[in-house]
This record gives C-alpha cells, structure tokens and sequence, in this order.
C-alpha cells in the first residue's frame, strides 16, 4: 500500500530521494546532481509516495513569491511508472499546499510530461524555453 509523507534532507530517506532523482531526472541527461547546488532543499518541501519502506516517487515543492509553490524534481521509479503512483503524489502534494495556505502551483514541464500535468488541471503559461539542456514549458494551476 502506497504512503504518501514528507520527509528533510536529515532523514535517512533523502539518500533515496536523491538516489531517485539521480536516476530518473539527471543521469539519461548525462547529468549528476552531484554538481547541483542542493543547499536550499532545507527549507523545501520534499514529498515522497513510499511502499514497504521503499521510496518509490518524490517531488519537493519550493516556496515562492506570495501564496505560490514550484513544483519541481518529480520522479517515480522506472519500474512504478503507468501505475498512477504520479498522479497520486501530485494530488497529494496539491491537498498539502491548499492546506498550507497556497494559492498556486507553477512548474516547469518537461514536453513530454505536458499532457500529464494537463490532465491535472495545469495550463501552459507562455512558450517553449531550455532547462537542463531539454524543451520545457512553464505550467500553472490555481487553487480550486
């Protein structure tokens, strides 16, 4: 049964995380986390879906300007991928923003996640710009 938490950079579960990340987000790029600057991730948000004690997806969603989030880093292992474990964190992620008081989520999609994010409620805002060497789009979605 999926669990869907936060964690810090002080558990023990944020080598996963990483781990996780590393994997998924950096490495098919020719990319390391290890040459990131991940200092601000104390004062983030990290959420993870976890199952039998193994992370399975994560996410950190950033404080920005106002009442508004970033989501960013989300990644579900390869082996959970298409079994909605994504959707679900990010849904969950939404409730723990609303709840906190946020008004907003932006994120910056990778292209081939647009559709994804769509399906969600998130609207393009503005055109197609380079992060990490690859095509994103700034998406958007407002508290209901």
């Amino acid at each position: 049964m999926l669990r869907f938490r936060t964690i810090t950079p002080h558990d023990n579960e944020y080598r996963d995380v990483f781990d996780l990340r590393e994997e998924i987000l950096r490495k098919p790029l020719g990319l390391s986390l290890h040459n990131e600057d991940l200092s601000n991730e104390v004062s983030e948000h990290i959420l993870v879906a976890e199952e039998e004690g193994n992370i399975v997806a994560c996410l950190i969603l950033t404080p920005g300007d106002g009442n508004m989030l970033q989501l960013r880093q989300m990644a579900v292992a390869e082996a959970r991928q298409g079994q909605h474990i994504g959707r679900q964190l990010v849904e969950y992620a939404e409730q723990f923003a609303w709840n906190k008081g946020y008004e907003q989520i932006i994120l910056h999609a990778r292209m081939v996640a647009k559709g994804f994010y769509e399906k969600l409620g998130y609207v393009q805002q503005g055109g197609i710009f380079t992060e990490v060497n690859i095509p994103h789009i700034e998406m958007i979605k407002n508290k209901p």
